[in-house]
């Protein structure tokens, strides 16, 4: 019930679903004062979802900013990276299909060979419903021994589902095998106060470096500041879907 809750609420609240459902609206109602205001807040909202300085702005107030390597310590035991990174479902499987976030695996690579963290944790499992062996830590895996991570470096965590999940199984891997370690969290910028707080309810002391950024500088040109962008659409609806997975996760307890 939580999930499909959840997802309702997501489709609800997106950009593209709210101007179109005021759009209907305007089509339907025969008040004319109604349909008025209707157009006029389709209007409103168009300019607003597609502008993408406003959207800069505040993804660059919500995402955790970037940590300069020089800034990480070298006494990291293990570097925890979460997935959803890849396209398990594309064929041919003879290779990894990376999507946006790939900083996730290959800033965590960067750091083990600068010597930051001594062992790398990729968590995310349950690929695909007919090839459940597919998961993404075990595709990961094999991305990292290309490199020459040594098997023994990599730990996988191969059931979690969603990001509390990422951090209650990455909890038991951890308090087994690598307990008062010094963890490093390692996912996208825009998606690290949600893990930071789940990893913290798991009783995980983590510090965080941020991956995956969808900010630029802000600058006040006219294309930035006027023109209509329709990627600034996707910005809105990551940065709902994070408020809103993080509202929706404390109802939940789990953060």
């Amino acid at each position: 019930m939580f999930f499909y809750l959840s997802k309702i609420l997501y489709y609800l609240i997106m950009p593209a679903t709210l101007i179109g459902i005021t759009l209907i609206l305007a089509l339907i109602l025969r008040n004319k004062v109604w349909k008025r205001y209707l157009l006029i807040t389709a209007t409103f909202l168009f300019f607003l979802f597609t502008n993408d300085f406003t959207i800069n702005a505040l993804m660059t107030w919500w995402e955790i900013p970037p940590k300069p390597f020089s800034e990480v310590t070298d006494d990291y035991d293990v570097g925890i990276v979460l997935t959803g990174i890849t396209n398990l479902q594309q064929t041919p499987r003879d290779r990894v299909y990376f999507q946006k976030g790939a900083d996730r695996i290959i800033h965590a690579l960067e750091l083990y060979k600068r010597g930051k963290i001594k062992k790398i944790l990729i968590t995310g499992g349950t690929g695909s419903l007919t090839h459940p062996e597919l998961t993404e830590a075990n595709v990961l895996e094999k991305i990292l021994e290309l490199f020459g991570v040594p098997q023994n470096d990599i730990i996988l965590e191969t059931e979690s589902r969603n990001t509390y999940e990422n951090a209650i199984y990455s909890a038991k891997i951890l308090n087994s095998s690598y307990k008062k370690g010094k963890y490093l969290l390692i996912t996208s910028a825009f998606h690290m106060r949600r893990a930071k707080a789940c990893f913290d309810k798991a009783g995980l002391n983590t510090e965080t470096f941020s991956t995956d950024f969808y900010t630029f500088p802000i600058t006040y040109t006219p294309d930035s500041t006027l023109i209509p962008n329709e990627k600034a659409l996707d910005k809105w609806a990551i940065l709902e879907r994070e408020i809103l997975g993080i509202l929706m996760y404390k109802i939940a307890g789990y953060i």
